[in-house]
């Protein structure tokens, strides 16, 4: 039976307890907080195709590397739950970084390929500890179906790749990134902008969409749609770019020829000291949930 009152627990015999007495189709939305219309809109699409939905609140520390930012990460875990609780969650888990890793805590998932370039090349060990937790989250909650956003899509990749090498029992939904009215994808982390950087963070958006525009125009080769995007991004002067990549969205791996696979286009971008990360698949046609959820990953 679906509870009428959203029920925030904190430790895995709750958890557990609340999870059993939920009948038909559960639903989970992994979060770490801060939460915006893009949580939102996950916790939605899943409200409308489960008979409930859960969601976990961790800031986990091991997908952090030494140089970044953990400890100054936003959270407001009272306005979190008073948005899921406006949202019709049922329930919400908010760990402790010592529940979720114990002192002798010694079992790593590592997903291998999928997990090598483009974020995991310039943030080692950072998929580790996306794959292990997620992992832990899935044997917790024990949901049929788990939500993400296309934002992070190479985690939607090796996420899936884990479900399957693993035989997870469950469904991956991939929803499309929710936008500001100029194209900057939402983000916990856009509130680190000042008002000068949070205007040049929309060439991100932009810089996409300039390939995309290439590529509905015939460009096919995966070179000329990469120097698309950097070209809208050098001409921004705040804005750094790490790399920007096409690849094939099934595998990740860079592509060198044209062809006609989809591509996952993406990019890292510091604008002052604010790392963003963006991307879009080609054919533009195939951003949206069904196509998103059926061609990123394998």
């Amino acid at each position: 039976m679906v509870r009428e009152i959203m029920q925030v627990v904190e430790t895995i015999e709750a958890l557990r307890e609340a999870r059993a007495a939920l009948t038909g189709r559960v639903g989970l939305v992994p979060t770490m907080g801060a939460l915006h219309a893009g949580h939102l809109s996950l916790v939605e699409q899943a409200r409308a195709e489960c008979d409930a939905v859960m969601v976990s609140i961790f800031v986990n520390p091991t997908q952090f590397g030494p140089n970044e930012d953990l400890s100054r990460y936003p959270r407001d875990l009272a306005h979190d739950l008073s948005l899921l609780e406006r949202a019709g969650v049922d329930v919400v888990f908010t760990p402790t970084p010592e529940l979720m890793y114990p002192p002798d805590f010694q079992t790593w998932v590592e997903v291998a390929e999928v997990s090598k370039g483009l974020e995991g090349e310039r943030r080692p060990g950072h998929f580790r500890g996306v794959a292990t937790v997620v992992a832990k989250l899935f044997n917790l909650f024990q949901p049929h179906a788990a939500y993400f956003g296309q934002k992070d899509a190479q985690q939607v990749v090796v996420i899936k790749r884990m479900v399957l090498d693993l035989n997870f029992p469950l469904e991956i939904i991939v929803c499309p990134t929710q936008r500001e009215a100029d194209g900057l994808a939402l983000s916990s982390r856009n509130v680190y902008l000042n008002a000068d950087q949070r205007r040049a963070a929309a060439v991100l958006s932009r810089a996409l969409l300039a390939a995309g525009a290439a590529y509905e125009g015939g460009e096919r080769h995966p070179e000329k749609l990469r120097a698309a995007m950097l070209a809208v991004l050098q001409a921004e002067p705040l804005a750094q770019p790490e790399y920007v990549s096409a690849a094939d969205a099934r595998t990740l791996q860079e592509l060198t020829l044209p062809g006609e696979t989809p591509v996952l286009l993406s990019m890292a971008v510091r604008v002052g000291t604010t790392r963003l990360i963006d991307n879009m698949l080609l054919p533009p046609a195939l951003n949206n949930r069904a196509d998103l959820t059926a061609v990123l990953g394998r």
